[in-house]
């Protein structure tokens, strides 16, 4: 493969996942929410009970950077803690029912977003664009466990 090819391919795709966190941020933060939150509140929807250390790891994020992201959405009403019952140093996450119309819409402003993104181009090609995408993220992460293993 030329490098013209992989320059302008990793561009293209770097330079259109910036441009689709830009224009969420824009638009969550018209409903008074961050893309950070967003993150944190639909990994914890789909975690729920998650510890703090482990919702980090999953968000890629120091702890100290998700404590002060939780305070916020605990302050909020967004969010509780709750002592986990088997490590008392430990904080479960928990929703609560002020987050269900937020993630409901901000799942709104996704799908909007992504209409947007995706106009004009036929389901077909969304597919094919699709299954490229998930060989290429299968490709880097069975490579990253290579080199894991041989690291």
């Amino acid at each position: 493969m030329c490098a013209h090819m992989t320059d302008t391919f990793g561009f293209l795709l770097s330079d259109t996942a910036r441009m689709l966190r830009k224009r969420f941020d824009e638009r969550a933060r018209q409903h008074g929410a961050t893309r950070a939150q967003w993150k944190a509140l639909l990994a914890i929807s789909r975690n729920e009970g998650i510890n703090q250390g482990n919702l980090a790891d999953l968000l890629e994020v120091e702890p100290i950077t998700l404590c002060r992201l939780i305070d916020r959405m605990q302050e909020s009403g967004l969010v509780e803690r709750r002592r986990d019952p088997n490590d008392r140093r430990a904080w479960q996450l928990f929703l609560t029912e002020k987050a269900g119309p937020v993630l409901e819409e901000l799942h709104e402003t996704a799908d909007e977003l992504m209409s947007q993104a995706l106009l004009e181009i036929s389901e077909t090609q969304i597919d094919t664009m699709t299954e490229l995408l998930n060989r290429i993220r299968h490709n880097l992460s069975a490579s990253e466990t290579r080199e894991v293993a041989h690291g």
